[in-house]
């Protein structure tokens, strides 16, 4: 029994953790693009 709470502990442990780092690596990607986009859109703003 001890065995199948510690397997299922570590398989919910892992679907947590690739949850987390797909968030993390979904706000890094919309960061990355995201800043930069903003940033030419504002200086194309001004000048115009």
């Amino acid at each position: 029994m001890a065995r199948f709470i510690d397997d299922l502990a570590g398989a919910i442990y892992d679907f947590f953790t690739f949850i987390f780092t797909s968030i993390c690596y979904l706000v890094a990607g919309m960061l990355i693009v995201g800043v930069p986009l903003y940033l030419i859109a504002l200086v194309f703003s001004m000048l115009n």
